[in-house]
């Protein structure tokens, strides 16, 4: 095990600073210093403020010393994705369009993560406005993966994914709309969880797609998963969507796995085009559950094939509604080139979006015209009930479902980033979850002959987290993977 203590997982670390071994100081200092020697080649940061994070350090110093701590995570350093708003502080979703836009207001994930005591630790790098699945998307700079620098951390969520991984921050909060916290989590080695639709408030969230978008926890062990979810999870009356539901603790329930499931494995998921290394992890990590007890069931998800056609649809249509906001006018880039109102509308986002997005709102926009609205938009809607009621059929016969996280371990970078198709496809086993509202966690399950990370996805019923939070701490508790580190 790496004794290195930006490598040690956040439990631990709670327990050196309520016994006086580390101060928060010490770790804050720990991680920027690694951020410093390292981000260079990885890229997961787009901005930070040392003096602020130093400055929040010292006050939970202040309150361990008097022990009155506020939360089992404070004076833990937590890195923020681009999209989530912290005041004072940039907000650019990886996008030109909002280089130097500064956050006028926390979010309230930010505001929950002021209150537990934890130390705000920079923005981290993402596709923009979270549309992609590889991190090469984001304006300013591509993200490397810390096991292989060649190679993409996925995305949207990469910098976040890279950064845990490499030691750069204890823990990071991401954004999921259809994988971009599992994928990325997988390809980096790490944990991650999309919670159920309505779970954790999207407000201060830069929507990309408003029905689809989750905020949620990304760390190197389960546990700190748990605890990093108690504290921003919760109804919130400033977001419509946010519902409300009976809260556990999550880190309570965790040793809970001795309740035998009845777990189900979708055929769908493991059809041709599954890298054999994947579905041999999958494999074993399906008969530890065996072994362990638990009731292993064959399951069909008959709509899966309609899954990715309609998510893209949904997706890019509410995308290209929410980016009608950025026009130049209100806040954020402005062409210098404008003449008129008029070009100051279609130069501003011609010179502010790139590539990836531009291609969504027009996709977005093609299937909400009115000649278009009832062929795609309408039916996709229609089509996505379906898949719901296909997931909620399974769900009334097992506690959860056990399915890879990607087709493939994370390629190099520059691979797929001309081909959308096969970029897209990259999220063909996540998607469904977003699109049913499911919470679905990424744990590391394996390691590819090329010593890239593998993952292993647990899909459970809306608002069951701690099942599968459950279930996913009985493997990891079985096995070494939270303590490999890539050697950067």
């Amino acid at each position: 095990m790496d004794d290195r203590i930006f490598f040690k997982p956040a439990h631990q670390l709670f327990a050196m600073l309520s016994g006086r071994e580390i101060s928060s100081v010490e770790l804050a200092k720990a991680v920027i210093e690694r951020t410093k020697q390292v981000d260079r080649e990885i890229g997961a940061f787009l901005s930070f403020d040392e003096a602020k994070t130093l400055k929040e350090a010292e006050e939970s110093d202040a309150r361990h010393k008097s022990g009155r701590p506020l939360s089992p995570l404070d004076g833990i350093p937590v890195g923020l994705k681009d999209l989530i708003a912290e005041k004072g502080q940039p907000l650019t979703c990886g996008s030109r369009i909002l280089e130097n836009f500064i956050s006028p207001y926390d979010a309230t994930v930010t505001e929950r993560l002021r209150a537990a005591g934890c130390v705000l630790w920079g923005r981290l790098n993402m596709d923009e406005f979270a549309m992609g699945s590889s991190n090469e998307n984001s304006a300013y700079k591509p993200v490397s993966n810390p096991w292989n620098l060649s190679c993409v951390p996925g995305g949207s969520s990469g910098g976040s994914a890279a950064s845990v991984a490499a030691g750069e921050t204890i823990l990071a909060l991401g954004s999921d709309t259809g994988g971009s916290i599992r994928q990325p989590a997988a390809f980096c080695g790490i944990c991650g969880l999309k919670p159920s639709y309505g779970a954790v408030s999207r407000y201060g969230l830069v929507a990309f797609a408003s029905s689809l978008d989750q905020i949620g926890p990304m760390g190197r062990s389960v546990e700190d998963i748990a605890a990093l979810f108690q504290v921003i999870v919760g109804v919130d009356r400033k977001d419509s969507s946010s519902f409300p539901f009976s809260l556990p603790d999550y880190s309570a329930e965790l040793p809970k796995f001795k309740s035998l499931k009845k777990l189900g494995v979708p055929v769908e998921y493991f059809q041709d085009g599954l890298d054999p290394e994947i579905r041999e992890a999958l494999e074993r990590a399906i008969e530890f559950y065996r072994s362990a007890g638990h009731e292993i069931v064959e399951v069909s998800l008959e709509m899966t094939k309609y899954v990715m056609p309609a998510y893209y649809v949904i997706a890019t249509a509410e995308a290209s509604s929410n980016l009608a906001r950025f026009d130049g006018v209100r806040y954020g880039l402005r062409s210098k080139a404008a003449k008129n109102a008029i070009d100051i509308f279609f130069k501003t986002r011609e010179e502010g979006f790139g590539e990836e997005v531009k291609r969504r709102i027009m996709l977005g926009t093609y299937v909400l015209s009115s000649e278009n609205f009832d062929s795609y938009y309408r039916r996709a809607q229609k089509v996505r009930t379906l898949i719901r009621n296909d997931f909620m059929r399974v769900f009334d016969e097992v506690n959860a479902i056990i399915a890879p996280v990607t087709p493939t371990v994370a390629f190099e970078l520059g691979k797929k980033k001309f081909d959308p198709l096969q970029m897209y496809l990259c999220d063909i086993f996540t998607v469904q979850a977003n699109m049913v509202g499911a919470c679905a966690i990424s744990i590391p399950c394996g390691m590819s002959s090329g010593n890239l990370p593998i993952g292993m996805q647990i899909l459970g019923k809306p608002f069951k987290e701690h099942e599968i939070l459950s279930l996913a701490y009985e493997f990891e508790s079985a096995h070494g993977y939270k303590d490999l580190h890539p050697n950067i």
